[in-house]
């Protein structure tokens, strides 16, 4: 299969291990709207590609993903068409990340934050440096978590815990993420690729029908989880993008200000 086509993700294959490399490294690997149809896309041309047994999603220029681009939602905001459309794809990019039966493997060094963060903690192995952070701030620029982290953090790492972060907004450090369970592993920056890279090859060398069955016999229970909490937190996030919260904490982030919420 050819993935030339693909501009905001950069595409290596080698050995039956496909490497996605998100590719915007001017602004940290933020999510604009080509980046956003582009992670619509690729997950379902990769179940579909025979040649490729194994996934690794990365960042390029020590960053993963750092979320959505501010122009991008700025010029979204007050739009329910817009808007809408987002999160029709946000929820099918999740969907796909649950169907893909393929490992699929995060290498992360640096910022993983909202939708980036879920795309990370989707995977089926996240390796991260110390020092990686991970977030998932949508209430601080007053936005519900409506793209994967409402599913995700409960799961890995418990509700209590889970309920910590995603109604704060708060980050936290790769080490701290590993020792708590929300990642597979921190790992020092040195010898990250190595590591995913045995990994990788190791997945890749193994049984595969067996690996990728029995992944999908785990996803089984998360996909019912999935499915109460998607449509639900999805339409939530869809009505928060209309608000004007949310308008109000992307301009003061623009102006690099405390955003001062009116709850309406």
């Amino acid at each position: 299969m050819n993935y030339d086509h693909y501009e905001a993700l950069k595409i290596t294959k080698e050995d039956h291990i496909l490497t996605i490399t998100i590719n915007r490294p001017e602004v940290k690997n933020a999510l604009n709207a080509k980046l956003h149809g582009e992670f619509f896309k690729i997950f379902h041309e990769v179940d579909n590609d025979d040649d490729v047994d194994i996934i690794i999603l990365t960042g390029s220029n020590n960053s993963f993903c750092a979320g959505g681009d501010l122009d991008m939602l700025l010029e979204m905001h007050g739009d329910p068409i817009s808007t809408s459309e987002a999160i029709r794809k946000d929820r099918k990019i999740q969907h796909a990340l649950l169907d893909l039966e393929k490992p699929i493997i995060a290498k992360v060094n640096g910022p993983a934050i909202g939708l980036g963060c879920s795309l990370a903690l989707f995977c089926d192995f996240i390796y991260a440096t110390p020092e990686s952070v991970f977030a998932d701030p949508h209430v601080s620029i007053g936005l519900v978590a409506g793209d994967g982290g409402a599913v995700i953090w409960p799961q890995l790492i418990g509700y209590a815990r889970a309920k910590r972060y995603l109604l704060t907004g708060d980050a936290i450090k790769g080490q701290e993420a590993a020792d708590i369970g929300l990642i597979t592993q921190a790992v020092p920056a040195e010898e990250l690729d190595e590591v995913v890279n045995k990994m990788a090859k190791r997945l890749a060398s193994g049984a595969k029908h067996a690996i990728k069955w029995t992944k999908a016999s785990i996803n089984a229970g998360l996909k019912v989880t999935a499915n109460a909490v998607i449509d639900r937190a999805a339409s939530f996030e869809n009505i928060t993008q209309l608000l004007e919260d949310h308008r109000i904490a992307l301009e003061a982030f623009q102006n690099k200000e405390k955003p001062k919420f009116i709850g309406k």
